[in-house]
């Protein structure tokens, strides 16, 4: 960990610092230098995850435009490191954001987390990501909170993500960065 500029009682956790930690099975992002640790995802979180990579693996597979990948190791900065639920990024990104160990190293065009059920989880994801994926570059950001049933759309708008829409289990999710694509938002959460 390196210490804090500001003041050297507040140490800042680096993506080299992950060696460190045991392998036992939980997941650790680093956000602007602090550690957020995560347990094992809930069934049900797993499943809806899943579902949206696959409703992007098939339209991916039939434009040949990208891949969507789950649980990806995303890496902006020593600082900056995170496991999103799934992201989709272009052909020409990935060829120039992955790294020799796998990971992204900038923004991918999509981002998506599923909302876990615990009220710090959620807060990083409406917050502490929203504002890291804005900053990083993201072109759009999904949340999906399954509890409730629906999907926050967030898009780039005048260089930040902005929120544009929430969308129900009886509408239709699309998206100016994967065209054609179309998806009832009640499919991904049954």
């Amino acid at each position: 960990m390196v210490a804090d500029a500001q003041t050297s009682s507040k140490l800042k956790w680096i993506v080299d610092d992950l060696e460190c930690l045991p392998d036992n099975g939980s997941r650790y992002e680093i956000i602007d230098g602090e550690l957020h640790v995560t347990r094992a995802l809930h069934w049900q979180h797993q499943s809806v995850s899943g579902r949206i990579y696959a409703k992007l693996l098939a339209w991916s597979t039939q434009t040949n435009l990208g891949e969507p990948a789950m649980t990806p190791g995303v890496v902006f900065s020593p600082e900056k490191a995170v496991i999103p639920d799934v992201v989709w990024v272009s052909r020409e990104r990935l060829a120039m954001l992955l790294d020799q160990a796998g990971h992204l190293t900038g923004a991918p065009e999509l981002m998506v987390e599923v909302l876990s059920e615990a009220p710090k989880d959620k807060k990083r994801d409406r917050t502490a990501k929203l504002n890291l994926y804005s900053n990083e570059g993201v072109l759009e950001y999904w949340i999906a909170d399954r509890e409730q049933r629906l999907l926050e759309v967030y898009r780039r708008e005048n260089g930040v993500l902005t929120k544009g829409m929430t969308l129900y289990s009886g509408d239709t999710l699309t998206s100016p960065l994967l065209p054609e694509f179309a998806c009832e938002v009640g499919l991904l959460f049954s």
